[in-house]
């Protein structure tokens, strides 16, 4: 059988490979502590499980629009609201079967082949992929510390070609963990609405995000750029992964296009899970999150201090996800071997740098701290005696 050019071209996705490693590992009986992937090891909070287990009772949970329930997408603007004091129509609000559907509406949407889209490298890998998958030329502009490994206006302006039809952004980013700020994030929008060009800025983890220096909520860039197209989902602030529910934020005249792709490519967004999602927006349920949201905060210490107990350099801080990126130049390893001699000798699944770009690639790790902090100090420890190994 013949196998598309486009799935011969497509690359493993390296977080679910050592993920696969690490599970074989443990088939034989060993324990991995595994740091490799962005999954929140609390789960949904405890209003939304319950809510689940009662519309799961109820027949015959029929599909629901393309968009969306109406409801969810009422309560999704609402909380743009509550978090952000942006007044949203609930009209521009899709729901999606995961942020990786709305990445899909919105690229489908947006791009037609040759397009050149400009991406920060590093960056999270199915994004460009998505990118790509409609024919899309994806320019990949390297980063570095200086710009925290994000891009920035004088970075877009260097790459910026006849060609260039948008530009993707992640903030904070997944794998660093870092942000745009606010005022480089607008000036890089601005610029490119200037240049007809749009605009994706994945919000993923917006809500995980610090709070600014006076105290106030990251904003989301639709409170400067209203024209944006921004993918969300409910995967990390609110702990869903694998409840497969997302959201994308686009203007009014994009909104017919998502439905009609959304109609074609899956219907709708898993019934079951819209239901219960209604669950994520009460106080309480919030709240739960908040403390959540502070007791990541407090494992990023952890990780932060052990890494520097034992040896290894975080060039810069993250502000936001839950992501570490670790450079590993200095132990005589490139990012691949370090992450597969960590999982076969200390039994600890990373993710090597080449999952995320091109540029310094080969010397970059990403730690993931979504898991529990007896998992973060074992895995910790274990690098530790890793490294005393390598250096001995």
């Amino acid at each position: 059988m013949k196998v598309s050019q486009r799935a011969q071209a497509i690359t493993p996705f390296l977080a679910m490979e050592f993920g696969k490693r690490a599970a074989a590992l443990e088939a034989q009986g060993h324990r991995v502590i595994r740091l490799n992937l962005g999954e929140p090891d609390f789960g949904a909070p405890p209003a939304v499980r319950a809510e689940l287990q009662r519309v799961a009772g109820e027949a015959p949970l029929p599909y629901t629009g393309a968009l969306g329930l109406p409801a969810l997408r009422e309560a999704i603007a609402g909380f743009y609201e509550r978090a952000h004091g942006l007044k949203l129509s609930p009209d521009r609000v899709v729901v999606t079967a995961g942020a990786s559907a709305a990445l899909l509406l919105v690229t489908a949407a947006l791009v037609d082949p040759g397009d050149e889209v400009l991406v920060g490298d590093p960056s999270y890998p199915c994004n460009r992929q998505f990118l790509s998958g409609f024919g899309a030329d994806v320019r990949l502009v390297p980063t570095d510390a200086s710009s925290r490994f994000q891009l920035d206006l004088a970075a877009v302006q260097r790459h910026w070609s006849a060609r260039t039809k948008g530009l993707m952004i992640a903030t904070p980013s997944n794998p660093t963990g870092t942000s745009v700020p606010p005022a480089e994030l607008v000036a890089i929008c601005e610029w490119a609405r200037a240049h007809g060009a749009w605009r994706i800025v994945d919000e993923i983890y917006l809500n995980l995000s610090d709070a600014q220096a006076d105290g106030t909520p990251a904003p989301t860039v639709l409170a400067a750029d209203p024209g944006a197209c921004v993918i969300n989902s409910f995967s990390k602030y609110f702990g869903m992964t694998g409840w497969r529910l997302g959201w994308a934020v686009v203007p009014d005249e994009l909104v017919p296009a998502m439905e009609r792709l959304a109609q074609n490519y899956y219907i709708c967004a898993p019934t079951p899970a819209q239901l219960a999602a209604l669950a994520c927006f009460t106080p309480e349920s919030i709240e739960v999150c908040e403390a959540r949201k502070r007791d990541f905060a407090e494992r990023r210490a952890l990780v932060l201090q052990g890494l520097r107990d034992i040896g290894l350099t975080v060039p810069v801080l993250p502000d936001g996800a839950f992501y570490v990126y670790i450079d590993v130049a200095d132990t005589g390893l490139d990012a691949m071997a370090f992450c597969e001699r960590a999982l076969q000798g200390a039994h600890v699944a990373l993710t090597p740098g080449h999952d995320f770009g091109v540029s310094g690639a080969g010397r970059f790790v990403r730690l993931s701290y979504a898991a529990s902090r007896e998992d973060l100090s074992e895995g910790l420890d274990r690098l530790g005696r890793f490294l005393k190994g390598l250096r001995g």
